[in-house]
């Protein structure tokens, strides 16, 4: 744990050293940039240095955030097999090769190695973090709280244990407590490390978004931005702002943006949809036909977009069958909430209420709060016959007034004129 600790520590100072330098050229750099930049003067000193490819593979993972480039990990992971070559099996080359799986969506796998790191070095707080992450994404969320737990218990207080307690307590419904933590991690940031920071203030954007308060998610989200121009994650949030406030095109030029920085099948949905919403139908027809070919072209791999690939066929292309293909190969996967709520949907599309019904119980049970899984929530109890609790989970949908609410009030609006007509 100390290794890894130090190599962070120096990586840190060392890039706080390079931020504060005269050159104007190296003033412009990102956290991961001058990282990439402290960590080949390292290599260049000596290409026996294992550390130093360490600390490459890491500055490299971290600008695969920065950007969204999925490249940069394979950059990493040859910056890894340096690293064994010199020192087969050593402890942070293995960790850093955890985090990679985590970044390509390895989920599985990242478990497993993860959990040997924890039997190696049982007071390694980034193991847990890990161990958190991996078992977050699979559904595991007892696992991952237990692992959560641990992390701040080992060192009270750290940044990333912070974040992901946060992450924790938004799935089981609490999101003032979510944003406490939040906050929290925020102000334990460093002011050199300006991409960490954004990404707090995206999550917190999030956060309000999600309990309906579009002008605090704003200002959040402007914050970011001029902290880290052009930051992918805070556009596509900032584009969601402008759907809530009806501003559609708006939405439609923020998601544009996006797409030409991290052109990823999932960001290419969401333009397609905002086009739709501010009526541009042949532009949205366009893009919803580009989408689907590239995520099929992706649809088999770990890192996909499978979510919003059901999403398509079930509510805009009327494929159900092709949706449940899908959904059926993504649950077998792993079965964390958002995944068992477009099961859920998917299986809803074909007819088979019952068993859809079963699975969006399994993931509203942990406590999530998210107006789009009670629409899905309310839409299903309907067609199984249960009205009463089909409307409960439809206002409840509404009373979040976020993304899915106006879907839940118009099929409201509809059950009450059909009961006026009777």
């Amino acid at each position: 744990m100390k290794r890894f600790s130090i190599i962070l520590a120096i990586l840190s100072w060392a890039m706080a050293a390079v931020a504060q330098t005269n050159n104007p050229e190296e003033n412009t750099l990102s956290p991961a940039q001058r990282g990439i930049s402290v960590a080949q003067k390292a290599i260049d000193k000596s290409a026996k240095d294992y550390e130093a490819y360490n600390a490459m593979a890491l500055a490299l993972s971290r600008r695969a955030r920065e950007v969204s480039d999925p490249r940069y990990y394979d950059q990493a992971e040859a910056a890894l097999q340096k690293s064994f070559a010199i020192a087969p099996d050593n402890f942070d080359g293995l960790r850093t090769h955890v985090w990679l799986l985590l970044g390509k969506h390895e989920f599985a796998a990242a478990l497993v190695e993860a959990k040997k790191l924890n039997a190696r070095m049982p007071d390694d707080v980034m193991t847990y973090g890990f161990l958190t992450d991996a078992n977050v994404e699979l559904g595991n969320y007892g696992d991952a709280e237990t692992a959560a737990d641990w992390m701040l218990k080992i060192r009270p207080g750290n940044l990333p244990g912070l974040t992901r307690a946060a992450y924790l307590r938004e799935l089981y419904g609490n999101v003032e407590g979510s944003l406490e933590l939040m906050q929290m991690a925020y102000d334990s940031t460093q002011p050199s490390e300006t991409e960490d920071a954004a990404w707090i203030l995206t999550q917190m954007a999030h956060l309000k978004l999600s309990q309906g308060n579009p002008g605090d998610a704003e200002k959040l989200l402007n914050q970011a931005l001029a902290m880290f121009p052009g930051y992918h994650y805070a556009l596509g949030n900032l584009a969601k702002v402008r759907v809530q406030q009806h501003r559609y095109n708006e939405a439609v030029a923020l998601l544009q943006q996006r797409y030409q920085a991290a052109p990823h099948a999932e960001n290419l949905f969401e333009l397609a949809e905002a086009l739709q919403l501010a009526g541009r139908s042949l532009e949205s027809k366009d893009a919803f036909a580009k989408f689907e070919q590239k995520s099929l072209a992706e649809s088999g791999r770990a890192d996909n977009s499978n979510h919003e690939l059901i999403i398509y066929y079930t509510d805009f292309a009327n494929r159900p069958a092709k949706a449940l293909e899908i959904a059926q190969r993504e649950i077998a996967r792993r079965h964390d909430v958002f995944t068992l709520d477009t099961y859920a949907w998917a299986l809803y599309s074909n007819g088979q209420y019952a068993e859809a019904r079963k699975q969006i119980q399994t993931a509203l049970a942990v406590g999530i709060q998210n107006a789009n899984m009670f629409r899905h929530a309310g839409e299903i109890e309907l067609k199984c016959g249960n009205r009463t609790i089909g409307e409960d989970y439809l206002r409840r949908a509404t009373i979040l007034n976020s993304t899915g609410s106006e879907q839940a009030r118009q099929i409201l609006a509809h059950l009450t004129m059909e009961t006026g007509k009777r």
